[in-house]
């Protein structure tokens, strides 16, 4: 079993920043994708970006230019830099671990909710 942690969510103003992290921990194989979904109050959750560990990058359009994905392969952590919040980019930031055995299993993390005031 492979346990996810995000942290670093919280409170900013329109405009600011905030650095996301997840750390996956526990009986690791082979993971081939680390990333961040979102999920907005009524609404579906939704890919933010994501990141191969061949180092490949997929960013939703409305954070292209704003949002960064990093990854730190060693150590099995993924990180989300998100800067020019807008109160549009308010949700429950959830981190996605992807492992490849015989089959494609996502690993979730509880969450950490990212509220932007106008």
């Amino acid at each position: 079993q492979v346990q996810v942690v995000e942290s670093g969510g919280g409170l900013v103003q329109a405009g600011g920043s905030l650095r996301l992290s997840c750390a996956a921990s526990g009986s690791i194989v082979n993971i081939v994708g680390m990333g961040w979904y979102r999920q907005a109050p009524g609404k579906q959750r939704e890919l933010v970006a994501i990141q191969t560990t061949g180092g490949n990058r997929n960013y939703a359009d409305f954070v292209k230019g704003r949002f960064t994905i990093s990854r730190d392969n060693a150590n099995n952590a993924v990180y989300l830099q998100m800067n020019s919040l807008k109160p549009e980019d308010t949700a429950v930031y959830y981190c996605n671990v992807r492992e490849l055995l015989d089959y494609v299993h996502d690993y979730w993390g509880q969450g950490t909710q990212v509220t932007v005031s106008s």
